[in-house]
């Protein structure tokens, strides 16, 4: 008798419902807004975002209607085959993934274009600094 095991999402499958969950928070938008908007219950949301469940592609078509993102967009980043490397969009979908990230992503986006420079250049400055303490 052959075990059948539960395997783990498909990263194209988890990559795909980060940027999800990504485009849908930057939006401000709760996960029951865009169930209801999809006419599909918040769990299912969950799930793709998750990456437990496949989004088909007229879901996926959907979706990116509500979230106002092409549909390319949810695949950047993806590797591609005969490419090598870490691509920065990876890196992205793993720090999109961390407590916090979400918020101050909606925050940067909310502050104006000379305050998101001089930020950043304090992000920089920090991140290049070394701990004497």
């Amino acid at each position: 008798m052959q075990v059948t095991s539960v395997s783990e999402p498909h990263h194209v499958d988890r990559h795909v419902g980060a940027l999800i969950r990504a485009k849908r928070k930057a939006m401000g938008m709760s996960q029951t807004e865009l169930a209801e908007a999809l006419g599909i219950t918040f769990q299912q949301i969950q799930k793709y975002e998750r990456g437990a469940n496949r989004v088909s592609s007229s879901k996926l078509y959907e979706i990116a209607l509500k979230l106002n993102t092409p549909l390319a967009d949810f695949f950047e980043g993806l590797d591609h085959p005969g490419i090598s490397g870490d691509t920065p969009a990876g890196g992205l979908i793993d720090f999109l993934g961390e407590s916090g990230s979400q918020d101050l992503v909606v925050a940067f986006k909310a502050m104006n274009p000379n305050l998101r420079r001089r930020l950043v250049a304090l992000a920089k400055a920090m991140a290049n600094t070394d701990d004497e303490a």
